[in-house]
């Protein structure tokens, strides 16, 4: 399946969370804490969004930091992935 978000929404999957502290520790599946990075799946075409012109910043394949509680989160094809709005991205991370 094939997702098309609208407008300035990004679609985004999570990435991994760690299993392994810095120190060794590893971590149970509930004290693991919910990343802030993913990677750009989708991205709509913005244009005109409440009065304004959105030019889209981000294309696919990028990886970005967003809020730990921004977006949707839903499921496709028993993946997980997550819909933000352009303006809830915090940063792209470059290599």
């Amino acid at each position: 399946m094939k997702i098309k978000p609208l407008f300035d929404r990004v679609v985004i999957k999570q990435s991994e969370a760690e299993t392994v502290t810095a120190s060794g520790i590893v971590l149970a599946g509930a004290s693991q804490e919910k990343p802030q990075m993913a990677e750009v799946i989708a991205v709509g075409p913005g244009g005109l969004v409440d009065g304004k012109e959105v030019v889209m910043q981000v294309k696919q394949g990028d990886k970005i930091i967003y809020p730990k509680y921004a977006g949707n989160e839903f499921k496709i094809d028993g993946e997980d992935f997550i819909i933000i709005r352009q303006n809830d991205i915090l940063a792209k991370i470059e290599d």
